[in-house]
């Protein structure tokens, strides 16, 4: 089917290798097989669009290499296309074939100038080809034209967006460069009329300064006037012992202008109108009115009679620190048994001397009221939760009209100090412990 010393310059165009090797996969899979040839019977077996992808090369070269197996592939495509084969056989390509099929038709038949035809065919497809780059070269450019055109006008929109920001920028500057120069010259101002206010005050303390200064020469000058007229006084009173009536009331009439000079400098410079008497220049504690708010002074707070001098006073309350005096004497116990105790000695304390009592019981982190039973004249108090016995005490002492004795029984020396200040006497814990122990 080919003419002697006929055969192809180049490979095969590879549209046209793989139309001849999936014609080939074809027929490969209807051949029996014995018929295969024996490097392509493996590849038999793979499904025909297995066979042409993954076997393409060793179809390829059997094709290139095997006479027998070439033509049996040449004669399904005779029987495919027999037009287009009886056409190549006379040498003629039909014009409108398409390139490839004649290709591959061309190579497998191999009919005379088979080689011509399949360069013809490569040309044809390479011009194709160059027109198909040609055209998409065009509608690729035309599209960056597009989006030239499109990013130019883009560009064109924000330029004049900035152009606009600018603009507004600059009048916003301008607007905020003049608002600075008004601060600037107010606070210029602000500054003058600081300086000037400030001339103005040392001005006055300086008025102020050779008022006081002349105020007070003029003083010195008045007490040396005064000092005269005393002598002439004195010097009138012996004239007037000797009958000289006539110089006496020549004095007086000094005298009286300068009594009433005197009188209007001391209305010029506010001088007091009455001089304090000598002994109200001596420092000293003055006399409080009568009454019992801060009871026996003069016993130190841990002197036996202390407590026995206060609960003798008229209308004493007693307020008492409960679980510091508690603690102090009855540490080893509970607090229920501590309170049971000390409400026991109250209760006789109470009898002897029939003052008013309030135990006063912290309270900050109870839970709920604590059972207290308390002997008859014996107030017991608990602090709200979230509150101290500190803060209660200090309150008691606070609601007591001033005059009334009041005496805080504890040993903690912020409560002492707190209603000693308020008036109230304090004592400390131990001598109610050992006054309770005496009853």
């Amino acid at each position: 089917m080919s003419s002697a010393g006929e055969g192809l310059s180049r490979p095969l165009p590879e549209q046209v290798r793989l139309n001849v090797v999936d014609l080939a996969s074809q027929v490969l899979g209807t051949m029996p097989a014995a018929a295969i040839p024996p490097p392509l019977r493996g590849i038999a077996k793979f499904d025909p669009r297995k066979r042409a992808k993954l076997a393409g090369a060793p179809i390829a070269a059997q094709l290139e290499n095997d006479k027998k197996f070439r033509e049996l592939v040449a004669e399904s495509v005779t029987a495919g296309w027999p037009e287009l084969v009886a056409s190549l056989a006379e040498g003629n390509v039909p014009p409108a074939a398409d390139p490839v099929l004649v290709a591959a038709a061309a190579y497998l038949t191999r009919p005379p100038g088979w080689a011509e035809m399949i360069e013809t065919a490569r040309a044809d497809l390479e011009q194709s080809l160059a027109a198909a780059e040609d055209s998409e070269r065009e509608e690729v450019v035309a599209r960056l034209r597009e989006q030239l055109a499109a990013q130019k006008s883009a560009a064109k929109e924000d330029t004049d967006r900035l152009r606009e920001q600018v603009k507004a920028a600059r009048a916003e500057n301008s607007d905020l460069r003049r608002r600075l120069h008004d601060a600037r010259e107010r606070a210029k101002a602000a500054m003058r009329r600081a300086e000037e206010m400030e001339r103005a005050a040392e001005e006055a303390r300086t008025a102020a300064s050779v008022a006081g200064s002349a105020g007070e020469s003029e003083l010195r000058r008045l007490r040396e006037r005064l000092s005269d007229v005393e002598k002439q006084l004195e010097a009138s009173r012996r004239a007037a012992r000797e009958g000289r009536s006539i110089e006496d009331a020549r004095i007086r009439v000094l005298l009286d202008a300068l009594q009433d000079a005197s009188a209007g400098l001391r209305r010029e410079l506010a001088l007091p109108t009455t001089i304090s008497r000598p002994a109200d220049s001596v420092a000293a504690v003055t006399g409080e009115r009568p009454g019992v708010r801060v009871p026996a002074r003069a016993l130190a707070d841990d002197d036996p009679q202390l407590l026995d001098q206060l609960l003798a006073l008229p209308q004493v309350h007693l307020i008492i620190d409960g679980y510091n005096v508690t603690k102090t004497g009855y540490g080893t116990l509970t607090l229920a048994d501590q309170r049971n105790r000390l409400m026991t000695g109250l209760g006789g304390l109470v009898a002897q001397t029939r003052v008013e009592v309030t135990a006063v019981f912290d309270g900050a982190e109870l839970n709920a009221p604590v059972q207290v039973v308390a002997p008859r004249g014996v107030r017991v108090l608990f602090s709200a939760p979230g509150e101290i016995a500190d803060d209660l005490i200090r309150q008691l002492v606070r609601a007591e009209p001033p005059g009334r004795a009041i005496a805080v029984v504890s040993s903690d020396r912020e409560v002492a100090e707190s209603v000693r200040r308020m008036g109230a006497r304090p004592v400390p814990s131990g001598l109610l412990l050992r006054r309770l122990g005496r009853a």
